[in-house]
């Protein structure tokens, strides 16, 4: 399987999914747990992948999401940002519309 075929399956599998420095439970990095943070505060459900355990996916996602940085929050399969958009759509009320049509969608 190529690594961009990964990709799909895990954006296919998963509703909502944080591509992320470290876990949930230890980022290791202060945007990767501010995400976390917020996806919490929404109760949020979601997968994540520890784009450390995954060199090569670490480098094939900048390419498939053609954004540079992580985190990267996925939501339907759709790119919906790193931590600074995540931030803005949360205070706004956005995400919580999002995370709410994905997992009723399921």
């Amino acid at each position: 399987m190529s690594v961009n075929d990964k990709i799909k399956q895990q954006l296919e599998s998963n509703p909502v999914i944080l591509y992320m420095k470290g876990t949930p439970d230890f980022p290791q990095c202060g945007f990767s747990g501010k995400t976390v943070q917020i996806l919490d505060a929404c109760h949020a459900e979601y997968a994540h992948v520890n784009i450390f355990e995954d060199p090569e996916l670490r480098e094939a996602l900048k390419d498939y999401s053609n954004w540079p940085t992580y985190p990267q929050l996925y939501i339907n399969g759709e790119l919906v940002g790193g931590c600074d958009i995540v931030t803005d759509l949360y205070t706004q009320g956005e995400l919580q519309k999002l995370l709410a049509n994905a997992n009723s969608a399921n």
